[in-house]
């Protein structure tokens, strides 16, 4: 087990749901101008007969929102940990084209990693109607997402389309979590720096993390409970009274009301978030029958250039292993 932060956490990473809904600061609005700008790199990308994600950030010129780039990542990493940016018209844009817009601004934020052993860099995330989801990683279901954090620096998510009912996107501040644990359950808070095995699902080897580490002035976190408890029982070593106790206080506090942001992700949206001071999750919801109407939205995985150093025995796993890299092919 590693240092643990004593104090609290501070700043406005530690955030509350409650009071960020008294306004809308958080949410960054797209400009007339910036959309131009965005739709400018776009057309250059096509007329070079380029698509996602076969470019580069060069062949997706944005000079003029460099301070709205640099924004972003400074606030991802320093800031609350998540951004909404509104507005961009996917009515407008082919699937391809917005695919090309979104991974051309992901390109200026950071590194594209792979998302599953097929090396993808832009992931689909949509119900694909598995009738067994046991074996399913759960962003292929229309089943509730619980709270977790992703294997990158950054996860991103545009909104091409939404579900006929629910499927809202819920955000809760792990770093806000980690302040009320401390305060209210102390004598948990030890075991949550101790090792747990976390599967993968066929997507890599499962592998030990804690839950929080604190290194380099910076606490940072990972979670998702379901994969814990796959690893841990095919290990033969189910989780204890008190490891289940120390779960059970973290999806309680994250399920409350006055701690979470819920969202509707309307078309055009994209959500970014910091998996390491963030966790994500995303209710039930209903889906079309037609395919063609059905929920779908775009994913990101980000190595970021400003990303915090992590603990040895916190590895930052950027990205899963293609399958001939975890082979060592």
């Amino acid at each position: 087990m590693g240092v643990m932060l004593k104090g609290k956490v501070q700043g406005a990473s530690a955030w509350k749901g409650k009071e960020l809904l008294k306004d809308d600061s958080w949410i960054y609005f797209w400009s007339e101008e910036a959309i131009a700008s965005l739709e400018s790199a776009l057309k250059n990308v096509e007329q070079k007969g380029l698509q996602a994600p076969d470019f580069t950030k060069e062949d997706f010129p944005i000079p003029d929102l460099a301070d709205e780039i640099a924004y972003f990542v400074d606030e991802l990493e320093n800031g609350r940990g998540f951004l909404l940016l509104r507005g961009l018209p996917v009515e407008n844009y082919t699937e391809e084209q917005a695919s090309i817009i979104y991974y051309g601004i992901g390109l200026h934020m950071g590194i594209p990693v792979s998302q599953n052993i097929k090396g993808d860099l832009l992931g689909h995330v949509r119900n694909i109607g598995a009738i067994d989801t046991s074996n399913v990683r759960v962003y292929e279901t229309n089943e509730t997402l619980p709270y977790h954090a992703d294997l990158s620096d950054v996860v991103g998510l545009l909104s091409l389309r939404k579900a006929k009912s629910g499927g809202l996107s819920s955000l809760a501040s792990a770093m806000t979590l980690y302040n009320e644990i401390q305060e209210r359950y102390p004598e948990h808070l030890g075991i949550l720096y101790r090792y747990f095995l976390m599967e993968h699902l066929g997507d890599g080897e499962p592998a030990f993390t804690p839950i929080f580490s604190y290194h380099d002035g910076k606490l940072s976190a990972r979670y998702l409970r379901k994969y814990i408890e796959i690893a841990q029982e095919i290990a033969g070593h189910p989780l204890s009274k008190i490891e289940v106790e120390a779960l059970d206080i973290i999806d309680s506090i994250l399920h409350d009301k006055d701690i979470r942001i819920d969202m509707m992700l309307e078309p055009g949206d994209i959500q970014f978030a910091n998996n390491y001071t963030v966790f994500h999750s995303r209710t039930q919801f209903e889906d079309h029958e037609d395919l063609e109407l059905r929920r779908h939205l775009l994913r990101l995985w980000l190595k970021m250039p400003n990303a915090r150093e992590l603990a040895p025995d916190f590895p930052g796993r950027n990205g899963i292993a293609k399958r001939e890299e975890a082979a060592g092919v």
